[in-house]
């Protein structure tokens, strides 16, 4: 079987007497040096702004920049239903409420019309999911933003690597995320980075990813003046993380060279699409996302490619249709592409015979659900 996603790790020659060096080498297994490296050298591989900083997971990084936005009870957040769970529940931890807006038919992200119609005298912020690794509107979407003084948050846990007009997404909001989690292009078992625009909040982001507390200045002496947490990253994560930026750009080239492959071979498949961003950017395909013509192909092709050794799946359940949500909104949109997409795999570990098998099997996949429309002679 094919996955659709699988863990990334360095070499274990090149990882393990790093990690022994972490864990027995004398230094704190908690936050310290080793942190303070990686955050460094993160930054500077993806050019980020210098105020930005690693967090316990990217859900961690998302509720801090939610608290340093603003948002609280009462308040509304402009959001995709078509996201991990996460997404969501951060804003959920604020005490604020999710509007979800529709989605762009052709990228699965969400929709710059949508969301302008969306803003009520409520909206506080708004969070943008670069699903799949696939960039969202992002220019037209800041202009919004800017147009009606709204936070702009990026969700780029799908989506490092992938640029809009050259730069890095995450440096289009005023604040962004990355998660490190297992099965991401980039993970250090667990982990996440919080990026801030303003210059003016990152002292604060340190102390709410530490109890309230800023890191280097005695107990004794300091004053907690609001609720932190604990959110810090450590040393033990931070050298797998060091050890993995040194991989990352071979990684991220695989999953490129897969999607684009795949974009030239599906490009001509009759019933068949698959997501696009807008033309300024560049995605780095976390996962490929077919977009079949309609519901019943895509059911009948998810079946055939896991049938054949390929995993297929939507991946997540739309976030509208929990119950924790409350949604009551018709998601037409949202709920008509999420009938028909479908992603498989086009990570790292997927090589050249592996797809032209997949390609071969997408394409008989379709021909054969396509068939079962067709009215019996």
């Amino acid at each position: 079987m094919i996955p659709l996603v699988s863990v990334a790790l360095p070499p274990k020659e090149i990882l393990m007497p790093k990690l022994e060096e972490a864990l027995y080498g004398g230094a704190p297994i908690n936050e310290g040096e080793a942190v303070y490296k990686f955050e460094h050298k993160f930054i500077s591989k993806f050019g980020l702004p210098t105020t930005s900083l690693s967090m316990s997971s990217g859900t961690a990084a998302l509720h801090t920049a939610l608290i340093l936005a603003g948002v609280s009870a009462d308040d509304e957040v402009i959001t995709t239903s078509l996201t991990a769970e996460p997404t969501n529940l951060a804003i959920k931890f604020v005490g604020a409420d999710p509007v979800f807006a529709d989605v762009d038919l052709q990228s699965g992200n969400l929709s710059a019309k949508a969301i302008e119609a969306s803003i009520t005298d409520r909206t506080k912020a708004v969070i943008v999911v670069h699903y799949a690794g696939y960039p969202a509107d992002i220019v037209r979407i800041r202009q919004i933003c800017d147009k009606y003084d709204l936070v702009l948050i990026e969700d780029c846990a799908h989506a490092l690597g992938a640029k809009v007009e050259g730069r890095s997404v995450g440096t289009f909001g005023d604040y962004a995320i990355f998660s490190f989690q297992a099965i991401k292009h980039f993970t250090t078992v667990d982990g996440g980075f919080l990026v801030c625009k303003h210059s003016d909040n990152f002292i604060r982001a340190k102390k709410v990813r530490w109890f309230g507390m800023e890191k280097g200045v005695a107990r004794t002496k300091l004053d907690i003046t609001e609720v932190g947490y604990k959110y810090n990253y450590q040393n033990v994560f931070a050298a797998i993380g060091l050890v993995q930026l040194d991989y990352i750009s071979e990684r991220l080239d695989a999953h490129i060279f897969n999607g684009k492959y795949f974009d030239r071979h599906f490009e001509k498949v009759i019933g068949l699409n698959f997501a696009k961003s807008p033309k300024n950017a560049e995605p780095s395909y976390w996962l490929y996302t077919l977009i079949c013509e309609d519901a019943l192909v895509a059911t009948e092709l998810e079946a055939y490619l896991n049938s054949s050794g390929i995993s297929a799946s939507k991946l997540h359940k739309l976030n509208h249709n929990h119950k924790v949500f409350d949604c009551a909104l018709e998601m037409s949109e949202t709920n008509d592409l999420y009938s028909r997409m479908l992603h498989i795999p086009c990570g790292w570990w997927v090589n050249e015979q592996e797809r032209v098998r997949i390609v071969a099997a997408v394409c008989e996949g379709v021909k054969y659900a396509k068939s079962l429309q067709s009215p019996t002679v």
